[in-house]
């Protein structure tokens, strides 16, 4: 498994690697746009350059494309359809352009609309926005399920990739915070590893590709996303543990998104600490 965090790309592309890092991380993660705008541009070639050149000389083994939380692929109104649409289609080209992993998505939402029917424009945008690129994986994220969020179960999850084409280019990104909130229970190994076993059951082997390590403020099935630092929250210590343990995840980039102790993001103490509750879960497990 790779472990690291979401970072910082300002200043130029380059410096999320060396944030990435001095926070001692394996994996990183990053919004390619102004998470506040819709405005995207194409990466100029020497910011692609100089990223891989930086990339090369790290540690760091994977990269992922974090979306822009303005887009909803399932809205009803076409203007913002097309708009995430081509957002997406740009994420997606620029993850092709620097290497990333995959490019994560959380689908969209019903608002107070029909579930079924969000699920359907959703995946059509997001089978459009795969049929104008090429290359880099799009990583669908589970929700915690509030304000009629997709993706709130693993049965969404799947209809969502089967509506959008079911290729090999989809995949899912399992988020820890958003799997407790929207009613798994995985505070445990035991029930860690039915939730594993469920989700490949129900998605298809080798769907889930990313992984993402937050804590939750708030308790099992709350249908809300709040992140808690890694031990510090309902899931604890040994929730994290179990979740860093699973099986089928060894392979996967996981990067976490907590607020911080200082608000400003995981802390290279969060990234070596998470690295640590992996070593030390896998241990206990091998006795």
């Amino acid at each position: 498994m790779l472990i690291g965090a979401h970072v910082s790309p300002a200043g130029g592309l380059a410096k999320a690697v060396q944030r990435g890092v001095e926070r001692g991380c394996q994996a990183i993660q990053i919004f390619n746009q102004s998470p506040r705008m819709w405005r995207a541009r194409p990466y100029a070639q020497a910011d692609v350059d100089a990223f891989r050149e930086a990339l090369g000389a790290s540690p760091i083994g994977a990269v992922l494309i974090h979306a822009v939380y303005l887009l909803n692929c399932a809205s009803e109104d076409r203007d913002i359809r097309a708009k995430s649409l081509a957002s997406l289609t740009n994420s997606l080209r620029a993850g092709s352009a620097i290497g990333a992993t995959g490019v994560v998505l959380h689908p969209g939402s019903a608002k107070s609309g029909h579930v079924e029917a969000a699920i359907g424009r959703a995946a059509s945008t997001i089978a459009e926005a795969l049929a104008e690129s090429e290359g880099c994986e799009l990583h669908l994220e589970n929700t915690a399920g509030a304000g009629g969020t997709l993706g709130r179960s693993f049965e969404e999850l799947a209809r969502l990739i089967e509506g959008a084409g079911g290729g090999a280019r989809l995949g899912v990104c399992l988020d820890s915070c958003h799997l407790f909130a929207s009613g798994y229970d995985v505070r445990t190994p035991a029930g860690m590893r039915s939730v594993a076993a469920r989700a490949k059951r129900t998605l298809g082997k080798g769907r889930i590709r990313s992984l993402h390590l937050n804590d939750s403020q708030t308790p099992l099935g709350s249908g809300r996303d709040r992140h808690a630092n890694v031990g510090q929250g309902e899931l604890g210590e040994r929730g994290c543990s179990a979740f860093l343990a699973a099986p089928g995840f060894a392979r996967l980039p996981c990067v976490l998104e907590t607020p911080g102790a200082k608000r400003e993001g995981p802390s290279r103490e969060e990234v070596a600490y998470a690295i640590e509750l992996r070593r030390r879960a896998l241990a206990a497990r091998r006795r």
